[in-house]
């Protein structure tokens, strides 16, 4: 299906292709088998200026719209998932601070965020309320000039490897929605550790962890906005770079899935004839293929009216990540089905593009939940 993208756009795209195609696609394989972290993609990412393109360039960034940070999530995503959901959790941490921080916040950690030289992780989600932050427990006390944090935080993308952590803790017990902030918190801080790293079914390269803080001390410098504006911050930045990231990582294995079925077809020989021939396997790829284009078309048409004309609604974020989640895991499955039996050998990539579609359906937020949340906004009850 086309698009009319900018001149801009197209080099981006491009760019980001080449880059993935050549360094990230390679090692995907064995990244997945290994659950070994995207170190060395990130580095060559980070040498392209990557890791900054939605960082405005007086912090040292490239400042390219969302719609250019979708675009390059998107490339990534073809080639590995893993790299590509790395690279949304570091730019989430780093639009939170772009949106909630102060000069000296942006000015201290942003130039080197973009230079990829300091790894961000974005973290809210707890093992007794998941993604539910109303119920979170993480509790920061001010006592003095620092903060003193305790609780814990699961499945936190970046975990380890990232040296910032946007942390959504509790900061009134009694204030409900509005006793909930946001703490910058620094790798090495004394109380501040890492569980074990998560065994997963797909996306294992991303270095799942759970977070511990204990008596962790944190100066209240590093608050960003205000107390009890933790919600407001997380609403304005997981929409671009959470909720569409996430989504053009799904976009990015849905199609990659359905140019590998489309050659698998033409080139897989049974009986003297391609089984593309077969009306079967041409139903499958139809099917595909409109999924493909109407999560993209979704995709593009919100994220360029977030640029265009801000705030886009939220409900369009919701409805374009749930859409788009639902679509990758359509697309992978169907193409085991056009593979056969050798997509389901890990000699093939098929089976890895599955397991980490069905990972995106549950970051973020749940498919359920997003169901919910959608559901509610539509009838406002």
């Amino acid at each position: 299906m086309y698009w009319n993208l900018s001149e801009d756009h197209k080099i981006i795209k491009e760019t980001v292709s080449r880059i993935a195609q050549k360094e990230l696609a390679s090692r995907a394989s064995e990244i997945d088998k290994t659950h070994s972290f995207v170190l060395e993609g990130l580095k060559k990412l980070r040498e392209a200026d990557i890791l900054g393109l939605a960082i405005p360039s007086k912090y040292g960034g490239m400042g390219m719209d969302t719609l250019s940070f979708v675009l390059a999530v998107e490339e990534i995503a073809k080639a590995c998932g893993s790299t590509a959901l790395s690279v949304v959790s570091h730019s989430i941490c780093s639009n939170i601070i772009l949106c909630a921080g102060n000069e000296e916040q942006k000015e201290k950690h942003l130039p080197d965020m973009a230079r990829g030289e300091r790894l961000g992780a974005f973290c809210v989600h707890e093992s007794n309320c998941g993604s539910n932050a109303l119920a979170l427990e993480t509790r920061a006390v001010l006592e003095g000039d620092a903060y003193i944090v305790n609780g814990s935080k699961i499945f936190i993308t970046n975990a380890q490897e990232a040296e910032i952590y946007a942390v959504l803790v509790r900061t009134d017990p009694s204030g409900g929605p509005q006793g909930i902030s946001m703490l910058l918190i620094g790798k090495g801080t004394e109380g501040f550790s890492f569980g074990k790293k998560e065994e997963k079914m797909g996306l294992n390269g991303i270095s799942s962890r759970e977070l511990f803080f204990q008596d962790c001390r944190v100066s209240k410098e590093n608050i960003l906005g205000k107390e009890g504006e933790g919600l407001k911050i997380v609403g304005q930045a997981i929409i671009g770079f959470g909720f569409f990231g996430a989504t053009a990582v799904s976009l990015g294995l849905a199609q990659v899935a359905l140019d590998a079925s489309i050659k698998h077809a033409k080139e897989r020989i049974i009986a003297g004839n391609p089984i593309g021939a077969n009306q079967l396997i041409q139903s499958l790829i139809t099917e595909m293929s409109l999924g493909v284009d109407t999560a993209r078309a979704l995709l593009y048409s919100v994220v360029s009216r977030l640029d265009t004309n801000p705030p886009a609604p939220i409900v369009d974020a919701l409805k374009v990540k749930l859409y788009a989640s639902e679509v990758a895991i359509d697309v992978t499955n169907k193409a085991l089905q056009v593979y056969g039996g050798h997509g389901y050998c890990r000699d093939f990539p098929l089976e890895r593009y599955y397991r980490d579609a069905r990972g995106l359906a549950l970051h973020f937020k749940t498919t359920e939940l997003l169901k919910a949340d959608i559901g509610k906004i539509l009838t406002g009850l």
